[in-house]
């Protein structure tokens, strides 16, 4: 069986960031705007419509090169370029404009506003091999026939058949993965759906979701 699917950020400059790990979550977001004035003597004004607002997708990232040794800071600087202005032509400059993909879900073409980077790991050398990149939020750009794009297939994103796995002593990822998938090698998708950074560090006791194999690539 193939493996998951990675989720990345295609920019309007033909750019792919690719996510070394996906996702645990996306929250999306939007706004109308209804506005009235303050009545002494009713219990609530009568509103009016205000107008829409841009709607924002949000989610955090987690980077690790411990298996590689190379800096994190390969992966972070490309994410915070995203914020960076280019000159498109002599009166445009702006930071470029991107989309979120993962399987069959691309959003609305957005901005990226907001990354709050933090490193937590690093080599004896001091180079970083670990940081999160928490609060990254997409601000949607155009209108895109009322968000056509932000969730393109509503059921790719459902899990199914997931099962839960308490750790017991001396247990690691490969055995857990073995005894539902009867394949070791399989132990990234647990890890992954998990947030597990380490795979031999597990804490006894720990709840794990274990999911369909088939159905980690729509996570």
């Amino acid at each position: 069986m193939s493996g998951p699917v990675k989720a990345y950020l295609k920019t309007e400059l033909d750019e792919q960031i690719n996510c070394l790990f996906n996702p645990e979550q996306l929250t999306m977001s939007r706004t109308v705007s209804w506005d009235g004035p303050k009545s002494n003597k009713a219990n609530a004004p009568s509103i009016t419509f205000g107008g829409g607002e841009s709607g924002t997708l949000s989610f955090d990232l987690i980077f690790d090169t411990t298996d590689t040794g190379e800096s994190v800071t390969t992966y972070t600087t490309k994410l915070l370029k995203l914020m960076d202005i280019h000159e498109f032509s002599a009166n445009e400059k702006r930071p470029p404009w991107v989309r979120f993909h993962w399987g069959e879900m691309i959003s609305f073409k957005a901005v990226v506003t907001t990354s709050t980077i933090k490193f937590t790991y690093f080599a004896a050398d001091g180079t970083p091999l670990r940081a999160t990149a928490t609060g990254v939020t997409l601000k949607q750009m155009t209108d895109e026939a009322q968000w056509k794009y932000a969730l393109q297939n509503p059921t790719s994103g459902t899990r199914q058949r997931e099962r839960q796995h308490r750790v017991m002593p001396g247990e690691t990822l490969d055995r857990i993965s073995y005894t539902y998938y009867g394949d070791s090698g399989q132990w990234r998708c647990i890890a992954e759906r998990n947030g597990i950074l380490d795979p031999l560090r597990l804490r006894v006791g720990r709840m794990l979701t274990v999911p369909e194999l088939q159905a980690v690539p729509r996570g």
